[in-house]
């Protein structure tokens, strides 16, 4: 509610707020980003876990979008861990910095793209700092990783990330932006958790983020979702969460 003189519907000040929004909105504000930042001159962009496979028509088209926005004038390097569409260099996200510079060369990045990369990696920290080394001064990161999902082997299926837990990952990066996203497909729906205009980024924030997504059903209906399931489904929680993704835009400051 309002008080302490807001105005009814104004929020005040340190308040927290959810502000619905899109991936697709929240990636051309991206976008928006990239191009302030080089300027006219065209981004180089690194993309970790390109390769297409056909289960993937849902995904966004990164390379498509890139070209879309800046034209012939960008660079785009796809990255992953075999060859395969969408490929231009195989190494590991996860190698040592030295080999990892040596495949991709010197040439800093304007940005990276790590779309459900990290869940299934091995080094998740050694990967994060790797993404940071690649970055030019002022250059931006897209991280999307999953915080509630089903076991997904690609080729193995070993963490999930809270908000504040990639944050930490990323120390070393400015948080631009962080938002929640739904992994239903067709569903293109995304959440921001704002204060002042800004990403709340601090611990307090947890108390609203806990109650936004989770759905506790009592014992019957727990049942009756359990019957509807087309294959067996063991009863062990009451509890549900839907599929969703934690995001974050980071920015490399200067060194």
């Amino acid at each position: 509610m309002a008080g302490g003189g807001a105005t009814p519907g104004e929020l005040r000040p340190g308040e927290l707020r959810v502000v619905g929004t899109s991936v697709t909105r929240e990636v051309d504000r991206l976008l928006d980003l990239v191009g302030e930042s080089v300027g006219k001159r065209g981004p180089r962009v690194l993309q970790v876990g390109a390769r297409t496979l056909v289960s993937d028509r849902n995904v966004r088209n990164w390379r498509k979008a890139i070209l879309a926005r800046f034209g012939t004038k960008a660079r785009f390097v796809g990255l992953d861990l075999f060859e395969g569409a969408n490929v231009d260099c195989v190494a590991d996200i996860c190698s040592d910095p030295r080999t990892l510079k040596s495949r991709l060369g010197e040439e800093p990045f304007d940005l990276v793209i790590c779309c459900h990369v990290l869940e299934h990696t091995r080094h998740p920290a050694r990967a994060a700092r790797n993404i940071e080394r690649v970055l030019g001064s002022g250059a931006l990161a897209y991280v999307s990783a999953a915080w509630s999902h089903a076991f997904h082997a690609a080729p193995d299926d070993y963490w999930r990330f809270s908000a504040r837990g990639l944050m930490l990952l990323f120390e070393g990066l400015e948080i631009a932006s962080s938002f929640y996203s739904g992994g239903d497909v067709g569903l293109d729906v995304a959440y921001r958790i704002e204060r002042d205009g800004r990403p709340a980024i601090d611990p307090g924030a947890g108390a609203v983020e806990q109650g936004l997504f989770q759905l506790v059903l009592d014992h019957e209906d727990n049942r009756a979702v359990l019957a509807r399931q087309a294959t067996e489904r063991l009863p062990v929680s009451r509890t549900y969460l839907p599929c969703l993704s934690v995001n974050l835009v980071g920015r490399r400051l200067s060194t």
